[in-house]
């Protein structure tokens, strides 16, 4: 498999350096990428990286994935407009645990292959340099005028808050972790976002001037929402890898509700479906866009790959009782029903408010379910919300024991997709 071509036609490369593509035609290349620990769980916009690195070893090559123990100390300033918050060692290490577990679902670490995935933490070298030592074998061969040509410096010292030295350092330690890899390892091509060529390039220009190697990079682009939102955000924030910190159903729904433009692009970087099999859905989905063929496919094989045919089941499972059977009466749904809606956001409410009668804008505030009474109020006024599966239109409902089903739950839709499940307690 030519892997170039293959993530090309997938919309996977963005920028790639001259004689990368030969290099990996030529032999088996050892890659990496690295991953930010800045929390304990990947989200989905790492999901890019990770699948670049298992087509990686797909295609016959032997893949890194290296954890910045080191550097997510100090913080890459590329696509930040402010200094991070350091980490303590204990967060650190418990953050670089969760996301090493998470990369052994995807990636094959079964060492008798040649080809086997391979861990690495850039902590484990850097932990025995001296500052002095550094300056001397890194600082020398990297100019100044080199590092501040960079967009991710420039943009940040042209701004309001300027960049400190710490993560000025930042590219040169990167590099380092690619000269480290090329000598230990045998490593010969780093990957990663758009908005690491910098980074990335500075890699290869340590290892041509301090080795005398030469070394390669590949980049992929950075992912946008055609309604112009943040890519791998919902209502709640990020969209986690965590079971425990994104439910299956959650996460099954962000892949569902992508619209058609997005879902026509997101089919291609995130599965691993052949590109006869993708230009037939995506034909069958142009003729009645309504059945939502690819957002059905694209949520199925990404939430199958992340949380297994079990957690896609369950998915499924919450999916068809809240959205499929709407039509049926809220009232069919069994106590079973409702206490086992995976993923769907639950608020509690005092039993004693709901048996004194609760007009439904206070209701739907204190719930939290909204953010304020105002914003309640306008959404009710403007058809937006259902209690029970029935449209709320009068401002002044009254919210009494009455509405409850199995005399503890209430059923809240908030706009078309979301829904919420109150218990009366």
């Amino acid at each position: 498999m030519n892997l170039v071509a293959e993530l090309k036609w997938r919309g996977m490369i963005q920028d790639i350096m001259p004689g990368t593509e030969d290099q990996l035609n030529k032999e088996m290349t050892t890659g990496y990428i690295g991953f930010d620990p800045t929390s304990d769980s990947l989200h989905i916009g790492s999901l890019v990286p990770i699948l670049l690195l298992v087509h990686m070893q797909r295609a016959g090559h032997k893949p890194i994935a290296l954890v910045g123990g080191a550097t997510g100390m100090i913080g890459d300033p590329s696509g930040k407009s402010e200094e991070r918050n350091f980490l303590s060692e204990e967060q650190l290490q418990k953050n670089l645990d969760g996301i090493k577990n998470q990369l052994m679902q995807f990636l094959d670490f079964d060492a008798s292959k040649p080809n086997a995935a391979e861990m690495a933490n850039n902590y484990d070298w850097f932990k025995d340099i001296s500052f002095i030592q550094f300056l001397r074998d890194a600082g020398k061969h990297i100019t100044v005028n080199y590092m501040m040509a960079k967009d991710s410096v420039k943009k940040r010292i042209e701004g309001d808050t300027g960049i400190s030295y710490t993560e000025f350092a930042y590219q040169l330690m990167q590099g380092y972790d690619f000269y480290w890899l090329y000598q230990h390892k045998h490593c010969k091509l780093q990957m990663g976002g758009s908005d690491q060529w910098g980074n990335i390039t500075t890699g290869t220009e340590f290892i041509r001037r301090k080795a005398g190697g030469e070394a390669f990079a590949l980049t992929c682009p950075l992912l946008t929402k055609s309604d112009g939102g943040k890519f791998g955000k919902s209502e709640k924030g990020n969209i986690w890898l965590s079971a425990e910190k994104t439910s299956p159903y959650e996460f099954y729904q962000f892949w569902f509700n992508a619209a058609d433009a997005d879902a026509e692009k997101w089919i291609k970087i995130f599965t691993f479906l052949p590109q006869e099999t993708i230009e037939q859905l995506i034909e069958e989905h142009h003729k009645d866009a309504a059945a939502r063929l690819l957002q059905k496919t694209l949520a199925k094989e990404v939430t199958v790959f992340v949380h297994g045919e079990a957690g896609y089941q369950a998915a499924l499972e919450t999916t068809k009782k809240l959205f499929e059977q709407k039509e049926a009466p809220a009232e069919s749904l069994t106590i079973e029903d409702l206490q086992n809606l995976e993923g769907v956001q639950q608020f509690d409410y005092e039993l004693s408010k709901v048996q004194a009668g609760v007009d439904v804008v206070t209701f739907l505030a204190e719930t939290k379910i909204f953010p304020s009474k105002g914003e309640a109020r306008k959404m009710v006024q403007g058809g937006g919300v259902s209690i029970n599966r029935k449209k709320i239109e009068d401002v002044q409902l009254n919210v009494n024991p009455s509405l409850l089903l199995h005399g503890q739950y209430m059923l809240v839709n908030k706009g078309r997709r979301h829904i919420y499940l109150v218990k009366v307690i």
